[in-house]
């Protein structure tokens, strides 16, 4: 076990890695955060920044160097980097997990080797591929990039192969991945942890709602029965095994209008759907990442109440500051802010979550907010 006053690393400081120093500062653990920005969120909090690239190798060894653990805020650190990191301390998640979840061929083709279904798919690694991946699919699809896709990013919907080939060049020439199109009844995520000896806990079940690609509002609980909260918790902990992961795992899935249940994707690490435990859970998701780095049990991941998180996205910042006081004059509204410079449209800002007795009471709350604050619905 790694015990309070120990320092632990993280790779990344935006908003994840803040959030994550934050937990690790109230329960006496020391943060040293390595990122490329000189004035990212987490670093400006953290004990120490190391302000250097990720592949930055004498970097690297200063972190491992000074660090009882690692840890990481989002997949795209270079896996290569973890395994360089390896030889000084424990990397929470390992390697490994990050190389699989970091690329979509390899995310995929895994969970399809453990048995649980994704939305129908074909690997384009070259133009010539598209016609053969195009004959074997039910448009409309979806061509997105392999790797550093998030939030909408490079995914472009298609119908041809004229139409792939385009969005193929236009991509770069990169792989991707070409996949149907689902017609959806809603998407849900599960948040876990799983801890070194393989113990773990699961977070209720979050429904998910996007806009433009990104996810804008995460209730919980979600309207899905339980059978649907209980398969995708299965499934969710089927992959954490196989992985033998540890860390916090997100899980998001598909639930179709025929009924399916899909796995569209994997996090490693804390993740936006997840941002409601910090108000309305026992523990919160980040502590959770300290306590499984720390090689410490998981804690409780009771939900205390209804809870709906909407995400603060810097296009509210068009007109000066919001109007903060209508946040925090709402009994159960808790705003959360990142620090970040510069409010730009489509950049995640901060969240509020809105505590309720019920879901649908705290819908009604958010509702107000928003109005409050002129965020598109």
């Amino acid at each position: 076990m790694i015990l309070p006053d120990a320092s632990l690393g993280v790779l990344g400081g935006g908003q994840l890695g803040r959030m994550f120093t934050l937990a690790a500062h109230s329960m006496g653990y020391r943060v040293v955060v390595l990122d490329p920005d000189p004035h990212s969120p987490a670093g400006l909090i953290a004990d120490q920044h190391i302000n250097a690239d990720y592949q930055d190798r004498a970097a690297l060894q200063m972190l491992g160097d000074e660090c009882a653990a690692i840890t990481t805020e989002f997949e795209n650190i270079p896996a290569e980097s973890l395994e360089f990191l390896e030889q000084y301390c424990p990397v929470r998640p390992g390697a490994d997990a990050v190389r699989i979840a970091q690329n979509r061929i390899n995310e995929k083709t895994f969970i399809r080797q453990q048995g649980l279904a994704t939305a129908p798919f074909a690997a384009i690694y070259e133009a010539a591929d598209i016609a053969d991946a195009i004959s074997g699919l039910q448009p409309p699809l979806l061509l997105k990039t392999a790797s550093m896709g998030y939030d909408g990013k490079g995914q472009q919907q298609v119908s041809t192969a004229d139409e792939a080939g385009a969005a193929f060049i236009q991509a770069g020439g990169a792989p991707c991945i070409l996949e149907e199109m689902v017609e959806l009844e809603r998407e849900i995520s599960v948040v876990l942890v799983r801890n070194t000896s393989g113990l773990t806990a699961v977070y209720p079940v979050g429904e998910n709602r996007h806009v433009n690609g990104i996810l804008d509002t995460t209730i919980v609980p979600s309207g899905a029965d339980t059978a649907i909260t209980d398969a995708a918790i299965d499934m969710a902990r089927q992959l954490a095994d196989a992985m033998n992961y540890c860390g916090v795992l997100a899980v998001e899935f598909f639930c179709t209008r025929q009924g399916e249940l899909l796995i569209n994707e994997m996090a490693p690490r804390p993740h936006n759907s997840g941002h409601y435990t910090v108000d309305a859970c026992a523990t919160s998701q980040f502590e959770q990442q300290v306590r499984m780095m720390c090689g410490l049990m998981p804690s409780d991941t009771k939900l205390l109440s209804a809870v709906v998180m909407t995400n603060l996205m810097g296009d509210i910042w068009n007109d000066g500051d919001p109007a903060w006081q209508h946040v925090l004059n709402e009994p159960g509204a808790h705003l959360h802010l990142y620090g970040k410079r510069e409010a730009r449209p489509g950049r995640k800002m901060g969240h509020i979550n809105c505590l309720a007795d019920d879901a649908d009471s705290a819908l009604q709350v958010t509702a107000k907010i928003r109005a409050a604050l002129n965020m598109k619905p």
